[in-house]
């Protein structure tokens, strides 16, 4: 008896409310998101965190302001969301997805990516240390991914080539110095230490490396002076 009235009143107050009035105030004290903007939030997260977030990081992080049930009300599920915002899941269903990225990486920059690429790139590119774990090392993964990643006396090969652009560039014999400031431009060249090991990172190892640009110059009708400069 007593609790009638309160529910008939409930209902005179339910019954009396304007519907268009009442869709108005929840479109505007509900925010809504579009597909754009959730993506956003997914990619400025990840940019804030140096990874791929999960559902947890993502609603702990204090600069976002969309729910991770939005997220996936909007594409479906989470994994599907950071996909399409250019993220990499946590987890990896086959070796063939890690390869497909290390494609993509590679297309984008237009070389064979680097160990240190993958790390510029975290949040979008999974960890070295997964590839290396996958795959043995990231020159495996590179080979298996379709890249022409030279080893032995190919590697030497390929060292050389580019010590004679270098050199043919410099008109003169490039020193460690000059290749350290080439590289920061072409990071296709080998690192200096590559070359190093190639000679077992002896001493005399540039000077040993630098001859034998010569030899192949001179070999092309080239003529290189003693002190290193091409005439």
């Amino acid at each position: 008896m007593p609790r009638k009235p309160q529910r008939r009143t409930q209902y005179r107050a339910l019954a009396g409310i304007d519907r268009k009035a009442l869709e108005s105030f929840q479109a505007g004290i509900r925010k809504r998101y579009t597909n754009e903007q959730i993506l956003e939030e997914l990619a400025a997260s990840a940019k804030r965190l140096g990874r791929s977030p999960t559902m947890r990081e993502f609603a702990a992080d204090p600069q976002t302001s969309v729910h991770p049930q939005t997220v996936i009300e909007h594409f479906g599920s989470w994994n599907e969301a950071k996909r399409t915002a250019g993220l990499v899941p946590r987890r990896f269903a086959t070796r063939e997805e890690l390869l497909e990225l290390l494609k993509e990486l590679g297309e984008e920059l237009g070389r064979i990516p680097t160990a240190r690429d993958i790390e510029e790139h975290r949040g979008r590119m999974p960890s070295k240390s997964l590839y290396w774990h996958t795959f043995g090392s990231l020159a495996n993964a590179l080979r298996e991914a379709g890249f022409d990643v030279p080893v032995g006396e190919e590697k030497l090969e390929r060292a050389l080539e580019q010590g004679m652009a270098l050199a043919r560039r410099l008109k003169r014999l490039p020193k460690f110095a000059d290749w350290t400031a080439a590289r920061r431009e072409d990071e296709s060249l080998l690192t200096e230490w590559q070359i190093y090991r190639m000679f077992e990172a002896r001493r005399g190892a540039w000077s040993t490396f630098q001859f034998l640009i010569r030899e192949r110059l001179v070999e092309q009708g080239a003529k290189v002076a003693p002190d290193g400069r091409l005439i």
